[in-house]
Order: structure tokens, then C-alpha cells, then sequence
């Protein structure tokens, strides 16, 4: 038996100011999405061409409160071809919230709290 990861969920307070957000720092696009038919809920997969992996960012529409993520003790990875351009568009960006020069490795947040390591192609 084998399993393949296909995508990891993100709950989001605003679908709009995320789905900007990921598009703007990290190239992901809208690939398709699922609404409820009574507007509970709106569930949008985003992707780019670099792999098959996709992030499911899911709105509900009673959530009355940004989420708790507790420790964030958790985060997804991106790998970038260019380290230093991606450094500078999130420096401007404002959202870089942890470095590790050592490692040659650092962190952005988006707009839940969400951690989103980015690392160089090696």
C-alpha cells in the first residue's frame, strides 16, 4: 500500500486577504474551489506548477474570531530557486517572523498566524 500527500488545511478568518497574501509571497494561485450551498463554507485549493501538492485554505462562515493555533508549534515548507529575491519580496512584504541565518533558513507568517518556512534549492 502507498499514499501520496496531496494537501494540507489551513482554516483562514479572511479568505480574500489570504488568498492575496499566498499569491503575492509564495506564487500560489486558485486552482479550484467548493462552496456550500447554504454559505457555510468556502474551501479553495491553491498550487503553483512546481509540484502537485496544494494548500487547502477553508472559510467558515460562522467563525466570529481569528483561530487559535495554540503554540504554533507546526509549518509548511517552501523551497525557492531564488533565496535572496524571496527574502527581499517578504522583507518588504513585512512578514518575515523568524530567521536562522545558521541554518540559511527563514520564516514568514500569514495573515492567521500561520509559519511558512522558506529554504534554498541545495
Amino acid at each position: 500500500m502507498k499514499f501520496k500527500m496531496i494537501h494540507e488545511n489551513y482554516n483562514v478568518f479572511d479568505l480574500r486577504r489570504s488568498l492575496d497574501f499566498y499569491e503575492k509571497a509564495l506564487g500560489l494561485k486558485e486552482i479550484r474551489r467548493k462552496e456550500a450551498e447554504d454559505g457555510s463554507f468556502i474551501i479553495v485549493y491553491i498550487a503553483n506548477e512546481q509540484s502537485g501538492f496544494e494548500l487547502e485554505l477553508t472559510w467558515m462562515r460562522d467563525m466570529d474570531r481569528p483561530y487559535n493555533l495554540g503554540d504554533c508549534e507546526f509549518h509548511l515548507a517552501f523551497q525557492t530557486d531564488d533565496y535572496d529575491a524571496a527574502h527581499k519580496l517578504h522583507a518588504e512584504m513585512g512578514c518575515i517572523c523568524f530567521e536562522n541565518a545558521e541554518m540559511g533558513i527563514y520564516f514568514i507568517q500569514d495573515p492567521d498566524g500561520y509559519w511558512l518556512e522558506i529554504v534554498p534549492c541545495h
